[in-house]
């Protein structure tokens, strides 16, 4: 505990840190607590995860007294995370008497929050809605704060309550200290750090910090259809211990949640839909070990901090590379080992592909797991599923078509095999819009036009070179590239032909904007100016044959 003790920490809360097993400050941590205790407003540029909670908790209990009334206020934009920080600053202040933190949200009886706060509280962690309920009732009162703090500011941006803040922020003493933690920083946040805050000193932890190198990051290509087949096969090959999948919708995570439960997983969904009750069971069977997998949304997840995570699952690409960092920020931590797997469809490439450059990240592409590289594991959990159907007894429609195939000298084994991979098999069935038809390749192959050629400075290494670069595939794995003076053919494997064709629409190459169809076949030579183009997706592209 030597570092924490250089920062001008009492040895009642460096005792109370030892017991939570804190050994020394993570960067925001060093970085914000001496500005604290010195006085000073502090903007605070993190994500979950960095250890930002006890980067102002802990200079905040250092520095309210046992006196009787609000010397703390902390906004949260969700009830799950004001009890989180209500928790965390409870533990720094273990053994510091006379000084308690209470979270305030909605959902719980306000009676119960009001006869609380009758008792003597220092610190209160709240949502904005159910603050300015209290408020009103002058059950609260902030005339004695002197510290605000504005926790996860951007994401209370984005759920609109940024006239809740600013009606807040106009009750608290001017003579205040506000510290305010975001993980980005949008121009609202910045016009509020400038009307509501004293000069403050900004502290910005990088990306590359956050991104813990603890965490193995992959992904894997998977079509619209195939994702959820996907994504089963890569837990079984996994052996996901607890794992967090992020979904963009409340409805895709209600749905995904269903779909794992009805596929024999231990999974339960967290979105905004649910009452507080319902949320407190999900989180409790998850962090008791319970629940394996947890399926949820961004902001039903903010601020969750549950321990040992060993995988964070990315069944829909995040829309920005500040929520992907915050999404795997949830696993890997406390020097532990965690993995971060994203599932990508051909049209999300371009998405991953920012996402690496804005991070500095390579995220390692991975095949995806076969149902007979799986072998045991596969084979129990077809076992089970159909035991369970075998005790339910309600087969008499299907054992009456059973009896007529073999009535009609059907093979009974064919049959079950072909019934099983109907059941579990692999989706093999391309998506309508990827159905690129009969376009001249080799089996297995796929057959391409690019509008691109020897004038635009190419040979085919450096052709293969982008096609691998921009659809996340091995050059090797390119076949046949023939290349003429203003355009050229190339062959892809078909199930990665899908990724190619979203990848190269309008990329540019050597500054030409590429176009890319599906080659047609026809009778006769090839020629520069033989194209029959239809460009719209799902159709049989027309284009010259080579």
């Amino acid at each position: 505990m030597a570092d924490f003790a250089q920062l001008g920490i009492s040895q009642e809360i460096l005792d109370a840190l030892a017991d939570m097993g804190f050994e020394e400050p993570s960067p925001i941590q060093a970085a914000c607590i001496p500005l604290v205790l010195d006085g000073r407003d502090v903007i605070g540029q993190a994500q979950t995860g960095t250890g930002k909670t006890a980067a102002f908790g802990i200079p905040i209990v250092e520095r309210v007294t046992p006196a009787p009334h609000v010397q703390a206020i902390v906004l949260t934009p969700t009830r799950e995370l004001a009890i989180q920080v209500a928790e965390e600053i409870g533990r720094i202040a273990k053994y510091k008497r006379g000084v308690r933190a209470l979270p305030i949200y909605g959902g719980q009886s306000i009676e119960h929050q009001i006869r609380a706060m009758k008792k003597g509280v220092q610190i209160v962690i709240g949502t904005p809605g159910r603050v300015l309920d209290h408020l009103r009732r002058k059950t609260l009162r902030l005339d004695e704060v002197r510290f605000f703090v504005l926790d996860e500011a951007d994401e209370m941006l984005d759920m609109g309550f940024i006239d809740d803040i600013e009606a807040i922020l106009r009750l608290v003493p001017k003579d205040r200290q506000t510290l305010l933690f975001s993980a980005t920083m949008p121009p609202e946040i910045r016009r509020l750090a400038l009307q509501y805050m004293n000069r403050p000193e900004t502290v910005a932890i990088s990306r590359g910090t956050v991104a813990a190198p603890t965490v193995t990051q992959v992904y894997y290509r998977a079509l619209e259809s195939q994702k959820l087949d996907v994504l089963c096969r890569i837990l079984d090959a996994e052996e996901v211990e607890r794992g967090i999948l992020f979904c963009r919708t409340k409805k895709g995570a209600a749905e995904l949640a269903q779909a794992l439960q009805t596929r024999g997983y231990s999974a339960d969904a967290l979105h905004g839909d649910l009452n507080q009750s319902q949320r407190n069971k999900v989180m409790d069977a998850f962090r008791s070990g319970e629940l394996e997998l947890l399926v949820a949304t961004d902001v039903a997840a903010r601020g969750i901090d549950v321990e040992n995570v060993t995988h964070v699952i990315n069944y829909d690409i995040p829309q920005d590379p500040e929520s992907y960092v915050h999404r795997i920020g949830r696993t890997g931590r406390a020097g532990k080992t965690g993995m971060a797997i994203t599932l990508v469809t051909p049209r999300e490439m371009k998405q991953l592909q920012h996402i690496e450059r804005v991070v500095k990240v390579s995220i390692e592409p991975r095949e995806v797991p076969t149902v007979s590289e799986l072998g045991d594991r596969q084979i129990q959990y077809w076992t089970a599923q159909l035991t369970a159907q075998l005790e339910k007894k309600d087969l008499d429609l299907y054992r009456a078509f059973v009896q007529q195939w073999v009535d009609d000298g059907g093979d009974l084994a064919d049959l079950a095999a072909a019934a099983l991979k109907l059941a579990f098999g692999p989706g093999e069935a391309e998506d309508e819009e990827y159905n690129f038809g009969d376009t001249g390749a080799r089996d297995g192959m796929v057959r391409f036009f690019l509008n691109v050629g020897r004038s635009a400075g190419l040979g085919p290494r450096e052709v293969a070179d982008v096609i691998a670069e921009q659809a996340g595939i091995p050059a090797r794995a390119i076949g046949r590239i023939d290349l003429f003076e203003s355009f050229a053919f190339v062959e892809v494997p078909a199930d990665v032909a899908p990724f190619v064709y979203e990848a190269l629409r309008n990329a540019r190459i050597n500054g030409r904007r590429v176009n890319v169809e599906p080659a047609k076949p026809r009778e006769g030579r090839t020629g520069e100016n033989g194209a029959r183009k239809t460009g719209k997706k799902g159709k049989r592209a027309q284009a010259p044959v080579g």
